[in-house]
C-alpha cells in the first residue's frame, strides 16, 4: 500500500469536517434526499480508498510520534576537555616539530586501529577510557584535521607532551604546546563552535562539559630535577617552589572557569620516584622508589588539595575535583600482583635496567604480554593500568576523588540537568 500526501490529505478533511457546525435543521429538511444520494454515491465510490487514507494518515501519525518521542528522551554525550601533559595527550604533538612524540611504533600496538597515534601508551590512554564512560567517542587532537564540522560537538584534547604548570617546563622539547597556549585554543575552539550551533548553545556546552587538566609532575622531572643544580633548584628550595607552582596552578583552574569550565577533573602527581625511568637513571638497587622524588610529590599533592578546596570555596560550588593520582598508583606499584601483573618496577617497552632508559623505538625490548606490565614505558602506564587508575576516578572513595567520584557527578549532573529541562 502506497501513501500519497494527497490522500492524507482527505483523511485530514475527513477528520477536520467531524469539528465543523453543523447545517441548520431548516437546510437538513430541504436537502435531505440529496445529501443522502451524495453520502450513498461518495461511499459506493471511495470507501476503499477511505480506508486505505485512514491506515496511510495513522501510519504517518505514529511515526511522527516516535521520532518526537526519540528526540525528546535521546540525550547526546556530554562534551569532554583535556588539558595537559604526555599523560593525557592523545596526538597534538604528532603536528608539532618536537621530540616528545609518540607517532611511531611499537606505540599503538594494542590500540584497536593497532597504530600509533601520539598516545603514550600501547593502547587506550585516561581520556580514552573516561570518554567510554561517557558514552562518546575519544575527544579529537585540536591539532586534528578531522576535528571539524559536528565532531566539535564531543569536545577536543588540547593536551600536549612536555608541558608543565610553568612556561619553562619542558624546554628541552621545544616546539610543544604550553599551557597557556592550550587556553588560548580552547577561546579558539568555543569560537569555532559558535559559528556551528551559535553562541548560546557553544556556552551551555561548555558549562555542561567534563574537563581533564593534568598538570605537574614534568614540573619536576622536566624543570627542578631535569639535571643537578637546575635553574630552578638554585632559585628555590623544593618546599618553596611547590609553594609557587601551586599558587600558578590556582591560576591556571581560575582561566579555566573563566572560560565557562564548571566540572573539572585536577590530577595531582602521581609516585615521581618510582616511574621505571627514575629507577634506571637514580641507579635504584631492588627497585626501591627514589626518596627525593617521592618527597616532592608528597609535598605537591596535599597542597594541591587544598589550593582546590580554596578555589571552590571562593566560587562557591564544587567545580573542581581533587584526583587522588599518587594513591592510584602506587596502588598497583606496592602490590602489583593483586592487579595482575608480574611487574609494576620493569617498562614493557625500552632497553637499559629497568627498561627504563631512552625511548620506547622499534628498537627496543617489549614483553609479549603488555597486561601483566604496570607501565609500558619508561614514564607512562599501560592500557590496563589505565583502566585501573580510571575505575578509581569512577568509583573511588574521597581518599581517592574528592569531593565526589566521577560516578556520582555524571548522576548529580544528570538530575541537575532534568530538573532544568
Amino acid at each position: 500500500m502506497q501513501c500519497s500526501s494527497s490522500i492524507n490529505i482527505v483523511v485530514f478533511t475527513i477528520v477536520l469536517s467531524a469539528f465543523l457546525p453543523r447545517r441548520p435543521a431548516a437546510a437538513k429538511k430541504q436537502s435531505s434526499r440529496a445529501y443522502h444520494r451524495m453520502l450513498s454515491v461518495a461511499a459506493a465510490g471511495n470507501r476503499g480508498r477511505l480506508v486505505a487514507a485512514t491506515a496511510c494518515f495513522l501510519v504517518a501519525l505514529l511515526q511522527q510520534l516516535q521520532v518526537r518521542s526519540a528526540t525528546a528522551t535521546a540525550t547526546p554525550p556530554r562534551a569532554f576537555f583535556v588539558f595537559g601533559d604526555s599523560l593525557v595527550d592523545s596526538g597534538n604533538n604528532n603536528y608539532l616539530a618536537t621530540t616528545a612524540r609518540a607517532d611511531s611504533p611499537p606505540y599503538g600496538l594494542d590500540y584497536p586501529t593497532h597504530r600509533a597515534t601520539g598516545r603514550f601508551s600501547n593502547g587506550r590512554n585516561v581520556p580514552d577510557i573516561i570518554s567510554e564512560y561517557l558514552g562518546a567517542e575519544p575527544a579529537l587532537p585540536y591539532l586534528s584535521p578531522h576535528l571539524d564540522g559536528r565532531k566539535l560537538l564531543v569536545g577536543a584534547n588540547f593536551a600536549s607532551a612536555g608541558v608543565g604548570i610553568l612556561n619553562d617546563t619542558g624546554i628541552q622539547f621545544a616546539n610543544i604546546i604550553r599551557i597557556q597556549k592550550q587556553l588560548r585554543y580552547f577561546q579558539q575552539y568555543q569560537s569555532r563552535v559558535s559559528r556551528l550551533i551559535g553562541g548560546d548553545a557553544t556556552a551551555r556546552l561548555v558549562r555542561g562539559a567534563l574537563v581533564l587538566i593534568t598538570l605537574g609532575g614534568n614540573d619536576f622531572i622536566n624543570n627542578y630535577y631535569l639535571v643537578p643544580f637546575s635553574a630552578r633548584s638554585r632559585e628555590m628550595s623544593l618546599p618553596d617552589y611547590v609553594r609557587y607552582i601551586v599558587s600558578e596552578y590556582a591560576k591556571i583552574l581560575r582561566q579555566l572557569y573563566s572560560l565557562g569550565a564548571r566540572r573539572v577533573l585536577v590530577t595531582g602527581s602521581g609516585p615521581l620516584g618510582c616511574a621505571p625511568a627514575e629507577l634506571a637513571l637514580r641507579g635504584s638497587r631492588a627497585g626501591e622508589c627514589n626518596a627525593e622524588l617521592q618527597r616532592a610529590a608528597a609535598l605537591y599533592n596535599p597542597q594541591l588539595v587544598d589550593m582546590i578546596k580554596g578555589v571552590n570555596a571562593e566560587l562557591g560550588a564544587d567545580v573542581f575535583v581533587a584526583v587522588n593520582a599518587y594513591r592510584m598508583h602506587m596502588d598497583f606499584i606496592s602490590d602489583p600482583a593483586t592487579y595482575g601483573f608480574v611487574t609494576s618496577k620493569v617498562a614493557c617497552c625500552g632497553q637499559g635496567p629497568y627498561n627504563g632508559l631512552g625511548l620506547c623505538t622499534a628498537a627496543s625490548n617489549v614483553c609479549p604480554d603488555r597486561n601483566v606490565y604496570a607501565f609500558w614505558d619508561n614514564f607512562h602506564p599501560t592500557e590496563k593500568a589505565n583502566r585501573i587508575i580510571v575505575s578509581q576516578f569512577m568509583d573511588g572513595p574521597q581518599e581517592y576523588m574528592h569531593p565526589l567520584n566521577l560516578s556520582t557527578i555524571l548522576a548529580v549532573d544528570a538530575r541537575a540537568a532534568a530538573t532544568f529541562n
